[in-house]
């Protein structure tokens, strides 16, 4: 009966991706690897990081493979003190590992990089009181990340910011007290966001807005004796709301 084919047999062993490699045959017969399966020298991100994630201590000789997904992976798994020197790696992907890895206090060094994805790491994970460096990305992405973690005393920076999603983040989190600074966006949606939060006075201006939506957001959030005109409003859905508020008990 034939026997099944062995490793060699495939096209590893001594020949394929196991000739010359100094670990075979030591850690084919350790299973620290597997022909295939878990090796260092395949063009597989599967099979590299495999091989690694196995042998951890080996990453840090791969840091600077000419293979930029051997860097990547050996990034992944080698001790962050190694891996300073790849914050400027000429692969935006070791560059994503490196910013998603490294101590917050080496990330301001990467705040300019080219790739977006980088950056928006950066913006998750850097210490709040240094996001307004990022105030001004090119990229609306990474401005929302920043206003979604900015500390309140300076979201007003980002009231104008150009991007209409970047500046509904800001009115969902604003202060009350300081939503006027978005009463006259030129966005419903933002104005929507605004009626909804914002104090009295502000959320009764946005009782007269042109869009429906705009209207109904602050039906909620005004005093009882402003809505008799919304009773009549064009805007099914907006006498509605006014309607069974009108209805309400009144509010002590």
């Amino acid at each position: 009966m034939k026997s099944e084919k062995t490793p060699a047999d495939a096209g590893f062993g001594r020949l394929g991706l196991c000739a010359s490699c100094g670990y075979f045959p030591d850690y084919v017969n350790s299973r620290r690897c597997t022909p295939g399966d878990a090796c260092i020298r395949a063009h597989s991100g599967r099979q590299i990081d495999r091989f690694l994630r196995n042998n951890r201590m080996l990453a840090v000789k791969y840091l600077d493979d000419l293979f930029w997904e051997r860097r990547a992976i050996a990034a992944r798994y080698a001790d962050v003190e190694s891996i300073v020197h790849l914050k400027s790696d000429s692969d935006e992907v070791v560059r994503r590992v490196v910013a998603a890895r490294l101590p917050v206090d080496q990330l301001p060094s990467m705040i300019k990089d080219p790739d977006r994805e980088v950056r928006l790491s950066i913006a998750a994970r850097l210490p709040a009181s240094l996001l307004v460096q990022l105030i001004h990305d090119p990229d609306y992405l990474i401005r929302a990340t920043v206003a979604r973690r900015l500390p309140h005393g300076q979201l007003a920076k980002l009231a104008k910011d150009p991007e209409r999603e970047v500046r509904k983040v800001v009115a969902a989190r604003l202060p009350p007290f300081a939503l006027h600074l978005l009463a006259s966006d030129p966005e419903p949606e933002v104005r929507a966001i605004v009626a909804e939060r914002a104090l009295p006075e502000v959320a009764i201006r946005l009782l007269h807005d042109e869009e429906w939506w705009v209207r109904l957001a602050a039906v909620g959030n005004v005093p009882r004796k402003f809505l008799p005109p919304l009773s009549k409003d064009p805007e099914v859905d907006v006498r509605e709301a006014a309607l069974a508020r009108l209805a309400e008990s009144p509010r002590t």
